[in-house]
């Protein structure tokens, strides 16, 4: 009989008992149990070899999972980029109508950024995947804490009743909205920074021409093309969360770019915010002015150049900076997670930082919060 490997996941549901929406609501009770709900993975010795003999497979292993008192069949595989030769690598696993994405955040020494990030986007009306803070178990030896990210497939959008017609995963930094020169075949170089997640041959095609127009069309043109093709009250909030928590690498990459079902307007939402709040992906800190509230792709420099959408914008991030982006709002949130997770970070045995820089990170993200606050209330003027 063949050995069997067990993956155990413990995940600590960070609002389990309070009620909270987003980041404009105040904690009014504190979690009197903390003990974590666990999840069983099981792959056969076969299946196991299959995940572990090459890291940079995307073929998926066989397995079960025992979550919320039923056990159920799965298919279990590493994901990520360079993150994939780190010695705690993160997992995507998928259920017959889910897809959960367990991210070891090995660079972040908070190992709240993407938890931290989703919530904050989520409370300035932007959707962002659910997160939950995890102890994995790899056969029976401790892995160490996770976040349990929520996958953006159609289930995402049908649980927030939001028909989509496509979805793509900007997954390189080719997916800036240009137009590269000296492309012998311009429609396959505008997208190949994309992987389409939903849809078809005609919605990639579609996607193409959107950028190709985007880079083409003269400025009354392009106005009237910008109102009819982009859902751009998202798109603006969108930018203002990017540009609030500073993330460099979340304007040509690291989100998802969908397309309307009724509207046929796009739409985007962020994806991968571990290099935010005053550290780089890396885990590197960062000036806290390093991301220029213009931001950096071809889409958003279109956009702004029209006055009126530049208005928009500063109005927003006015709103943002007097009510979501405050010490007030951002703190407790920092506090808590930081909290709940403190004792398993201590226990984990492939933490890369040391747990006097762990302690010390709700510190540094309240000087970044209140440093960029700064800066950005000044370049506002500017715009």
């Amino acid at each position: 009989m063949g050995c069997v490997y067990a993956l155990t996941i413990y995940c600590a549901f960070a609002y389990d008992g309070v009620t909270v929406y987003g980041l404009n609501s105040q904690v009014t009770e504190r979690r009197m149990e903390m003990t974590l709900p666990v999840y069983h993975i099981q792959v056969s010795a076969n299946e196991y070899q299959r995940l572990t003999s090459n890291i940079w497979s995307e073929v998926f292993s066989n397995g079960t999972m025992r979550m919320d008192g039923k056990q159920l069949p799965i298919r279990i595989r590493y994901r990520g980029g360079h993150t994939r030769a780190y010695a705690k690598k993160s997992f995507e696993v998928r259920t017959s109508s889910r897809t959960f994405h367990f991210n070891a955040e090995y660079d972040d020494p908070s190992q709240l950024r993407n938890a931290l990030s989703f919530r904050f986007f989520e409370s300035i009306g932007v959707p962002a995947p659910s997160t939950r803070h995890c102890v994995l178990y790899l056969n029976d030896q401790l892995a160490g804490v996770y976040v349990r990210i929520q996958g953006v497939k159609s289930s995402f959008f049908r649980q927030r009743k939001m028909p989509v017609r496509s979805i793509f995963y900007a997954v390189n930094d080719h997916a800036n909205f240009a137009v590269s020169s000296g492309s012998t075949d311009a429609r396959t170089n505008v997208l190949s920074g994309y992987s389409l997640i939903r849809g078809d041959a005609g919605d990639r095609k579609r996607l193409g021409q959107f950028i190709q127009q985007l880079n083409a069309k003269s400025r009354m043109d392009l106005f009237h093309f910008l109102q009819s093709r982009v859902d751009i009250t998202n798109y603006l909030r969108w930018l203002s969360g990017a540009v609030l928590t500073g993330n460099y690498d979340g304007f040509h990459q690291n989100y998802t770019w969908y397309e309307k079902a009724r509207s046929r307007k796009y739409g985007i939402l962020p994806w991968d915010y571990e290099g935010t709040w005053g550290r780089n992906c890396y885990g590197a800190k960062v000036n806290p002015n390093l991301v220029r509230i213009q931001g950096y792709n071809k889409l958003t420099g279109r956009l702004l150049a029209f006055r009126v959408f530049r208005e928009r914008y500063k109005k927003l991030m006015q709103q943002h900076l007097e009510n979501a982006f405050t010490e007030k709002r951002v703190m407790p949130l920092v506090y808590q997670l930081h909290d709940e997770i403190r004792e398993d970070v201590e226990k984990d045995p492939f933490k890369k930082w040391s747990m006097n820089v762990f302690l010390d990170e709700p510190e540094l993200i309240r000087r970044y919060v209140k440093e960029r606050r700064e800066y950005v209330s000044n370049a506002l003027n500017q715009l």
